[in-house]
């Protein structure tokens, strides 16, 4: 298993493929497997090169005691870091929701390192306007609390996925109704099963901070960038309408049917959106 030491932290990677570099996250409460057991890392490696990070906090990442590093700007510097250590001077950038809140943050001041930028399912702000309105901000219920307390005393994680189960959310809801959910919730509990619930805890107290889409910012980004988003992803609609509308080469996909868990839901459609707007890229340098 590779991993590369950056200072206090063990960023555990997965490196397959030949051809130009693509450097992937991933979101909250996910790690590189979100691009791997999906499949879309198989047919990305075809042709390029994927290497996939487990981020801080999550995943088979260590970080060993402070700083913690939970915040954008430093989980971005984790791409230069990784990339100076496999010796690669530029890459594209694919990321995922938090993810992507990194991956955009990194373009609007490190573009030049990037052959391109890809951002699914994200918002440049890292608290989406859609929780702006109390009314949308999600209260997690007694059995949700309970369920987190006997995981962080036990280690069991059993009765949080019986829970987001009985309560997808909004970020679940269209996985939970797809026809094949069962095999979608195996992928998602994978995920639950790697994660320690106190370094999640302390992530979401710091990393969710920045109500500010930083337009100004987005306009500096200079490399091609494709945003891509499913159709029912209620959170992200809007703020990857802004980055859409401000990010001067992009290119912006809606994929018909799908909520927030694209490579999940629809990772053919995924794998074929993102190898479409790379191909247009490498012929001609632009989005589109």
């Amino acid at each position: 298993m590779p991993y590369f030491q950056n200072e206090n932290v063990k960023l555990y990677y997965e490196d397959v493929g030949e051809g130009e570099p693509i450097i992937a996250n991933h979101g909250l409460m996910e790690d590189g497997t979100y691009w791997s057991e999906t499949g879309v890392t198989t047919k990305l490696a075809e042709k390029y090169r994927m290497i996939s990070i487990d981020m801080r906090a999550h995943g088979r990442t260590i970080v060993d005691g402070k700083p913690f590093g939970f915040d954008a700007d430093t989980m971005a510097a984790d791409f230069d870091a990784l990339a100076d250590f496999l010796e690669i001077d530029r890459f594209h950038l694919l990321t995922h929701a938090t993810g992507g809140m990194v991956g955009v943050r990194y373009a609007m001041t490190r573009s030049e390192c990037l052959i391109s930028l890809m951002l699914t399912d994200t918002g440049s702000a890292t608290i989406p306007d859609f929780y702006i309105d109390d009314a949308n901000r999600p209260e997690p219920s007694e059995k949700m609390n309970a369920a987190w307390t006997k995981w962080i005393s036990t280690g069991s994680f059993d009765d949080v996925i019986k829970e987001m189960r009985r309560q997808p959310g909004e970020f679940l809801f269209k996985m939970d109704e797809h026809p094949n959910s069962e095999e979608m919730w195996k992928i998602y509990e994978g995920f639950i099963k790697r994660i320690d619930p106190q370094e999640i805890i302390r992530f979401r107290s710091v990393f969710y901070s920045d109500l500010d889409p930083k337009v100004e910012e987005l306009r500096q980004i200079k490399c091609p960038t494709l945003i891509l988003i499913g159709e029912f992803d209620i959170v992200f609609l809007k703020p990857s309408e802004i980055m859409a509308n401000e990010i001067p080469d992009v290119r912006h996909v809606i994929i018909d049917g799908v909520g927030h868990m694209t490579a999940i839901e629809a990772p053919e459609r995924t794998s074929k959106e993102i190898l479409d707007f790379l191909e247009t890229v490498n012929q001609t340098g632009k989005a589109n």
